[in-house]
């Protein structure tokens, strides 16, 4: 049996390591191709876990965790998420940002990830979040690391209600497993569900 649940602060800390450790395998895939450390993604988890308005919810198998989901508001996510809100001449008050669901290859295709966005969602809504919005890499459809098999989750999303907005879209760096120490630059689109708040 999996369980799905949320948590904060101290009942976050059993499954830290865990759940830094399934960051770091997931995005190593296609289409991220991120070289993550325990110690950054641990860092990283920890900051959701002090925040008095995020969620985090994990998905539990023998007391250890196979999945992990994660938002907080917008106002207080890294500015360059916000950045192409506030450009956009958005309210960034009004919207909540869904950082990241990783789930474990053998524990796909059992409805977790629709639980992770309806607890997500649910805990936005309880906060008076009307508006919800996450971001995606953008990689062309030639990319020499891309799997034979790759499909993308956007049908997934369209049928959970977003929609990408081209126009937003955030720039960051890291360190990929095709670029040895070196970190690269890269481009994520947003995808919105709620409708558009500019200010």
């Amino acid at each position: 049996m999996i369980e799905v649940f949320s948590a904060v602060g101290e009942s976050l800390q059993p499954y830290l390591a865990d759940a830094a450790r399934l960051r770091i395998a997931v995005f190593r895939e296609y289409p991220y191709l991120y070289e993550g450390t325990e110690e950054y993604e641990r860092g990283y988890l920890a900051t959701y876990g002090e925040s008095a308005n995020a969620v985090i919810v994990l998905a539990v198998r023998d007391g250890r965790a196979v999945g992990i989901s994660t938002g907080l508001p917008l106002s207080e996510a890294d500015e360059a998420f916000q950045k192409p809100f506030l450009d956009a001449g958005w309210d960034i008050s009004t919207v909540f940002y869904f950082g990241e669901s990783v789930l474990a290859k053998e524990e796909r295709g059992q409805g977790i990830g629709h639980r992770f966005f309806d607890e997500r969602e649910k805990h936005a809504a309880s906060l008076g979040y009307a508006v919800t919005a996450f971001c995606a890499v953008v990689r062309p459809d030639d990319h020499r690391l891309k799997p034979a098999d790759y499909r993308t989750n956007e049908a997934f999303w369209n049928k959970r209600g977003y929609r990408q907005i081209p126009e937003l879209q955030a720039e960051m760096e890291w360190q990929q497993v095709d670029s040895g120490e070196l970190e690269v630059r890269n481009r994520l689109v947003f995808w919105i569900k709620g409708g558009n708040p500019a200010s």
